[in-house]
């Protein structure tokens, strides 16, 4: 009897979970974040998994299937948050249970429910934000060319707006990447979004900015930009993000240009190209895209608003 007692109990303790612990979601978080190449996907997947799990935790003995996922999923939808937001949420909910059932520590079924939760539906797409060429011109060089922090800020809003980088591309340039090829420069072998390897043409005014920096801040290897104390002498080894997002910030306040990211400069890049005359294939190549269709996107080529179709429709007046 003892024995049938004992190995009735091994049954039930490797039997799958319903409820999932502080210990299991953590387990099954860092499985989700080894499995993810790029960095900004790890970045995005560990603030959506954490804010599951703070939601999660906040509600007593909840067991972690489709009943509960869809609540979650309703608790989005009354947060107001963008149908693209919520999709990215519960696409880290699905790869959570999919690691957690991988693990042993959720039942197969519970998970296969879970991962026919459905996203939201997006309707229409939203307007980016696009700087014009004068807008432009002006927003990279509105910082003190005079002095070192200047220079820099000049190069580093030169580069996001010439070469359409992402911040975290800009934060991680070296000197030895930047190379001459085909009697041009060239960002060479960078390697961006999903580990996708692309070599970006820097044109000549970029190329003379960022020499300006250079010059000035003595750099000869290593980071291309380096974080300047108040004293004007650099300190640190490379800048981080957030340095990028900063400078850019504090140039749209300087210009009176509201709600402007990093990511509108990589837009304003593309516009301009495609207005400049550029090939749609040859701007994709430069954004580093696997789909053509998102340079479309990028570039906002479906809607015209500068010549709306309906500004002259013959009924105005005069």
């Amino acid at each position: 009897m003892r024995k049938t007692s004992t190995s009735g109990s091994k049954r039930k303790k490797n039997r799958p979970k319903t409820k999932l612990g502080i210990p299991d979601l953590e387990h099954s978080k860092a499985a989700v974040l080894r499995s993810l190449a790029s960095p900004d996907s790890r970045r995005g997947y560990q603030h959506a998994i954490d804010e599951f799990v703070a939601w999660y935790c906040s509600e007593p003995r909840l067991a972690f299937n489709k009943t509960v996922v869809l609540r979650y999923r309703f608790y989005l939808e009354e947060r107001g948050l963008a149908p693209g937001t919520i999709n990215v949420r519960m696409a880290a909910v699905r790869r959570l249970a999919y690691e957690a059932a991988d693990s042993g520590l959720l039942s197969p079924e519970l998970a296969a429910g879970i991962h026919r939760v459905k996203g939201v539906r997006k309707l229409g797409s939203r307007l980016g934000n696009w700087l014009t060429a004068n807008e432009a011109s002006a927003f990279w060089q509105s910082p003190d060319g005079r002095t070192l922090t200047g220079k820099r800020n000049r190069a580093m809003l030169a580069i996001l707006l010439g070469c359409g980088l992402r911040r975290r591309e800009l934060a991680e340039l070296t000197f030895d990447s930047l190379q001459r090829r085909e009697e041009r420069w060239a960002i060479v072998d960078l390697v961006g979004k999903g580990r996708h390897i692309r070599t970006v043409p820097v044109p000549n005014w970029v190329k003379e900015t960022l020499d300006e920096w250079l010059a000035a801040a003595d750099i000869r290897d290593g980071p291309l930009f380096r974080c300047v104390c108040r004293a004007g002498k650099l300190w640190g080894h490379g800048i981080s993000e957030k340095t990028v997002w900063h400078v850019v910030k504090k140039a749209a306040m300087s210009l009176h240009i509201p709600r402007l990211a990093p990511h509108d400069l990589r837009r304003s890049c593309a516009r301009l190209c495609h207005d400049a005359g550029g090939e749609l294939e040859q701007i994709q190549f430069l954004l580093g895209h696997v789909s053509v269709q998102t340079t479309e996107r990028y570039i906002g080529c479906k809607q015209h608003l500068r010549i709306a179709v309906n500004d002259r429709l013959g009924i105005e007046l005069g």
